[in-house]
């Protein structure tokens, strides 16, 4: 007679192996909610309470933008502000759509992001009004030319000190949220807002003034000074500081993915990046010296181009993340975590999307139907993180503390997989290519037919196939094919394996398996 204890730890899903080493025998009971937390190691922690930090953070960027304000206003003058203020607010919604656009596989929390922007706009802002002023002033003393002064300050001072305090938010996003800053699209999208909210500081600056000059001298209209302004800055270029500080994060996103043996490599490119936004912010200041014609020059011949390979260069990445989760997630699906189905989910933003707007009208009310589409998105947020950890440490990217949080991130998946998996099976078997069912009929979301429906309203049986996955409950008959990994006894409930791994507890409200589907 077998030891039970043994039977049981037996039928739990077991971690995948990588590189034909085990990481762990078996993956043990996950930790109870608010215990075990996966803590990584903080670079130069000071404070001990979050709190404190984030309300010391909240302060010093507030007071920044207090003297800011005073500053441009002194400036601008009250109605030059106004004016500025509300010309560029404008491009800021379309710049942080477009860089959380491309953060959709894995977004990430927007407490960083809004750092980030903050940061931009008035730290990183108040640092390079302080100092290209000084900076040109004494350049301006020491060699009695204001006009070369002020040329110099354009094309030497401002790049070198804009583009280093820029730098400083990615920096800090890299150091004390590394487990959040995974890749090249996370440095983009952080040195995107970083750079989004310093450009609309700068722009009230400079519209200001314009419409100030245009009170002095009478113009308006198409003709005034406000007008070119706006359409220099704001209509033609409104990506510029984005693209300048998108190569200092692509440089950290580079480095994120290194591997760690490779020191000189993860310190070289950051300094690489900011040299090549150093350079190139540069040659856009200093366009305008190469005659009359140079301004359109370097838009056309560089400007223009560098945009389209940054932005193909954010795309691709974009992609990389979706084959990661096609390459790495089957082995969680062979181990028992995932259904088979779901790493094809997964791995198009289509069937993610559809699994969402599934798991929200399967549900009896708008309540349970929010509760259950954001479970989804933690789900796929997880299950992509989850990805692209395996993916870096096969590159020797990751640190002791992976299957830490390997364990951490499974525990998640599991939590929610009574809703996720579901939604994102039905959607896999949607957005399969025509004729992939082999004219088998597709689950519904509250069949009758064939298959059992749960709690949750979602058939089982009928157009899975055979096969089952170690770890999970199985309905085996004639009639009745079970779903690999979701099968069902003939109880109410979803029937686990003996010693399975604890089944998830419903996401929000009362078991789903006492709720009454609708008609």
């Amino acid at each position: 007679m077998s030891d039970p204890s043994v039977q049981q730890q037996q039928a739990r899903p077991a971690v995948p192996v990588l590189h034909e080493q085990r990481l762990d025998e078996v993956l043990g009971t996950a930790p109870e909610r608010g215990r075990g937390r996966y803590r990584p190691h903080r670079v130069g922690m000071v404070w001990r309470s979050k709190v404190f930090r984030a309300g010391a953070v909240i302060v010093a960027l507030a007071l920044c933008w207090l003297v800011i304000l005073a500053l441009v206003r002194e400036q601008t003058g009250p109605e030059g502000f106004l004016v500025g203020l509300g010309l560029a607010v404008l491009p800021v919604p379309l710049l942080m759509a477009a860089f959380r656009w491309l953060d959709r596989v894995e977004p990430g929390p927007w407490r960083n992001l809004l750092f980030s922007f903050a940061w931009g706009a008035c730290a990183a802002a108040l640092v390079a009004i302080i100092a290209n002023s000084f900076a040109t002033r004494w350049i301006a003393t020491a060699t009695a030319d204001p006009a070369s002064a002020d040329t110099l300050g354009a094309t030497v001072i401002a790049p070198v000190v804009e583009e280093s305090a820029k730098a400083a938010a990615v920096l800090l996003i890299f150091l004390f949220r590394r487990r959040e800053f995974s890749g090249v699209v996370d440095g983009v999208v952080v040195a995107g807002f970083t750079a989004t909210g310093f450009a609309f500081t700068e722009n009230i600056l400079y519209l200001g003034n314009a419409f100030g000059e245009d009170q002095q001298l009478g113009s308006s209209g198409f003709a005034s000074v406000t007008a070119g302004t706006f359409f220099v800055r704001i209509v033609m270029s409104p990506f510029a500081h984005p693209l300048f500080t998108v190569l200092t994060g692509l440089g950290f996103g580079f480095a994120a993915v290194s591997a760690r043996r490779h020191r000189a490599r993860r310190i070289a490119l950051p300094l690489l990046g900011l040299l090549l936004a150093m350079g190139l912010h540069a040659l856009w200041n200093g366009s305008s010296s190469f005659g009359p014609y140079g301004f359109y020059a370097v838009y056309g011949i560089v400007m223009v181009p560098a945009f389209g390979l940054v932005t193909w260069l954010a795309i691709w990445s974009r992609q990389r993340e979706l084959r990661t989760l096609a390459a790495e997630l089957p082995a969680y699906a062979a181990a028992g975590w995932l259904t088979p189905a779901e790493p094809s989910a997964l791995s198009s933003m289509r069937a993610r999307g559809m699994a969402r707007d599934l798991a929200r009208h399967w549900q009896p009310d708008r309540t349970r139907g929010r509760a259950a589409a954001r479970a989804v998105a933690e789900y796929e947020s997880f299950a992509t993180s989850l990805a692209g950890l395996r993916r870096r440490a096969r590159h020797g990217a990751v640190g002791p503390d992976f299957g830490a949080r390997e364990r951490e991130l499974l525990h998640h998946l599991w939590q929610r997989r009574e809703i996720a998996a579901p939604a994102l099976t039905h959607a896999a078997l949607l957005t399969a290519r025509p004729g992939a069912h082999h004219g088998r009929p597709l689950p519904t979301p509250y069949g009758t037919g064939n298959g059992y429906a749960n709690g949750y309203g979602y058939a089982y049986g009928t157009g899975y196939g055979p096969g089952h996955t170690p770890g999970y409950g199985q309905t085996h008959g004639q009639t009745h094919g079970h779903t690999p990994g979701y099968g069902h006894t003939q109880g109410p409930t979803p029937g686990y394996a003996p010693g399975a791994y604890p089944p998830p507890q419903p996401y929000g409200g009362a078991p789903h398996s006492h709720r009454r589907p609708p008609s």
